[in-house]
């Protein structure tokens, strides 16, 4: 582990032109710098490099920040990879952490593990481009899968000889030992204790993880050695360095070709991935055949938030590309899907059309999700218990999307097509979002029943019992005001504005901003929509008090990719912090006059933006009860209960009304 020491010279060392100039060129621009952004196709300069923040920012698509997370972003690198990276350019001696014992044995095991999983790629490669069995058979084999030289190559394709004791008599001639080739799963003992080649007499597909580490293996069994076996491929085991749930075939690939084309596409299996790239598309990636894992998904969310799900149009082809789906929706992704015609993968249909062919077939034949799903499962469901059963797997998928205007969309696409009120599935959907959220937060109380006419003595304590429901609303997603305040957060938060303040203890103590907006948010257990926005606040009231914190500076060289993004991106945000300008002060009074009169200022505008956050969310639960009242006509006993939590929302929000002097509505 790289020591904090060594990583604070490498932040200093590193020059944000000199890094960015390695990429793009740069011309300066005033106190600036300009170029073509990398991150996407312009023609005229949008990509600015600040000299004096340390930053870079690309007004065309977002992307940017500091040396570190440009270089994390551009290389598709780790946060310690980057650092690396610019250690090296730098030339500045990487020095680690002492390790504990555990650590230092745990760690040694593990670079064994991947040491001995490179040493078995070369073997198997060699095999296959050297030895007699391994081009006379596993050659053969891919030739006549129409693979080329380089596209072997680049894959680092292998084959393995089916004398199963002579890999782990070679290893041991090499000084491997026998336990790594246990634990990563390229051997195992049998009944005589003999270490037994796991993947002998088959070809080999090396699985190399995003840094560049080959994780695992899969082996598959020559065509004519398939008859009447079930099990055609045999994967590594799961192990200390290799999980499948973990890994994505292709992904250190596919990787600089998914960042740039802003999209992914998912396949099956190794043969798809591989035919693809041969055809020119090299942003795709395969599950084999698993469902997807959110750690999968979390791989890819770092490259891009578009996904088309690329399968046969057989019944296999259309379960899998059910599997998973809702878990792609639930974190974010943008997700289509493409049936290939009947007899087709996209490893065959690869091999028959040109890359320009293949996506222009993709463009024109992809289908949004929810619409591929509503045709699938309601087409055929006469019965109406069934239909209703698809038509609720259907709203259940469009409640896990996030941005609530794509979710009215679907749902009024959705009552169009089925026939259905689209109120009653604006409820239903409700009600998936209002479950999973009490599910994931069981400590909130529920309404309090039987005080729906009672008019809340403060206005803290009517967003305290409203609470939990604000949180549940279908709501949206962080809007301008919320905005704004995390933007205070990330650029002020370590500033204070309360001095000397009675902790009832006895002790005086100061509050910054960051603890402002947390106690005042956590006192009614409001908190942001967005969870990146609440981490940053929970970073900034955590090091708040720390000599010498900035946050700004803090959460734009923050190490990961996304904080660091956001931070540079609001510290070039047009809506600026503006606050009053004074003349240098003369003496010590004027100074602390002075310094009374910002924090004051700074305090005050803290305050005003909580309130419009208060009054925001508000607002928005008003509308959610007001549809509810619209649709609860037939209801007496609802509508009553709705009435009465209108009116308490309705004093609530003119309170908020009055106390930020805005008008009031009766």
């Amino acid at each position: 582990m790289i020591d904090r020491p060594t990583v604070e010279r490498i932040k200093d060392a590193a020059n944000i032109v000199e890094v960015v100039s390695e990429f793009v060129t740069l011309r300066k621009s005033g106190a600036n710098y300009k170029g073509l952004c990398p991150f996407h196709n312009e023609k005229t300069p949008s990509f600015y490099v600040s000299p004096s923040r340390g930053t870079c920012h690309c007004f065309g698509c977002g992307k940017g920040g500091t040396p570190i997370s440009f270089i994390m972003e551009h290389e598709q690198m780790t946060y310690p990879e980057a650092l690396r990276w610019l250690a090296n350019k730098y030339h500045i001696e990487i020095k680690e952490r002492e390790l504990t014992d555990d650590e230092r044995r745990e760690q040694s095991e593990r670079e064994s593990m991947f040491i001995v999983n490179e040493w078995a790629a070369g073997y198997f490669e060699a095999l296959l481009h050297d030895h007699p069995d391994g081009k006379a058979v596993g050659m053969q084999y891919f030739r006549s899968r129409g693979f080329r030289d380089d596209i072997i190559r680049k894959f680092r394709l292998g084959f393995d000889l089916n004398d199963r004791l002579a890999l782990a008599n070679t290893a041991r001639q090499k000084g491997y030992k026998d336990e790594f080739l246990l634990k990563t799963g390229i051997c195992y003992k049998n009944d005589r204790e003999q270490l037994i080649d796991r993947y002998s007499g088959r070809v080999i597909f090396p699985w190399i993880g995003v840094s560049g580490k080959v994780v695992g293996f899969g082996g598959r069994k020559l065509d004519a050695a398939t008859k009447g076996v079930q099990q055609k491929y045999v994967n590594s085991p799961d192990s200390d360095i290799y999980h499948k749930d973990h890994e994505l075939y292709g992904i250190y690939q596919a990787k600089k070709a998914i960042a740039k084309e802003d999209r992914v596409y998912m396949v099956e299996g190794y043969t798809d991935v591989i035919s693809m790239h041969q055809c020119g598309i090299e942003n795709v990636v395969a599950n084999s055949g698993t469902a997807l894992s959110n750690h999968q998904i979390h791989i890819l969310h770092r490259f891009t938030s578009n996904i088309t799900l690329l399968y046969d149009g057989d019944a296999a082809g259309i379960h899998a590309a059910l599997r998973g789906t809702d878990m792609l929706l639930a974190e974010g992704m943008n997700l289509k899907v493409l049936l290939l015609p009947d007899g087709d993968d996209p490893d065959s249909f690869a091999r028959k059309h040109t890359a320009e062919d293949f996506r222009r077939y993709i463009e024109d034949h992809q289908t949004d999700f929810i619409q591929f799903k509503t045709d699938l499962l309601v087409k055929d469901a006469k019965d109406p218990l069934k239909r209703g059963e698809a038509v609720n797997s259907i709203v259940e998928s469009i409640s896990l999307i996030q941005d609530s205007v794509q979710r009215d969309s679907y749902l009024h696409n959705c009552a169009s097509s089925m026939g259905i009120n689209e109120s009653i599935l604006v409820n239903q959907m409700n009600r998936f979002i209002y479950d999973r959220k009490q599910r994931a937060r069981p400590h909130l109380d529920g309404e309090n029943e039987g005080e729906g006419n009672k008019v809340p003595k403060t206005i803290a304590h009517d967003a305290a019992s409203i609470a939990a429901e604000l949180q549940a609303s279908a709501g949206l997603g962080p809007s301008k005001v919320e905005r704004l305040l995390i933007q205070l957060v990330i650029r002020k938060g370590g500033q204070v504005v309360y001095k000397d303040v009675d902790d009832g203890n006895g002790h005086a103590v100061s509050v910054t901003v960051a603890q402002l907006v947390d106690l005042d948010l956590s006192s009614d257990d409001l908190k942001f929509s967005n969870p990146l926005y609440t981490q940053i606040l929970t970073e900034a009231v955590a090091h708040s008090g720390e000599e010498g914190f900035r946050s700004e500076q803090y959460f734009i060289n923050h190490p990961d990719l996304e904080i660091s993004r956001l931070a540079t991106e609001m510290s070039v945000d047009p809506y600026q912090f503006i606050l009053p300008q004074k003349a240098e002060p003369k003496t010590d009074e004027e100074r602390r006059q002075q310094e009374e009169q910002a924090m004051e200022a700074l305090r005050h505008q803290t305050k005003h933006l909580i309130l419009d956050f208060r009054l925001e969310y508000v607002d928005n639960q008003l509308k959610q009860v007001m549809a509810d009242i619209k649709s609860s006509a037939n209801d007496p006993a609802r509508m009553t209960g709705l009435m009465a939590k209108y009116k308490d929302l309705q004093f609530l929000r003119n309170a908020l009304a009055r106390e930020l002097g805005g008008n009031i509505v009766i």
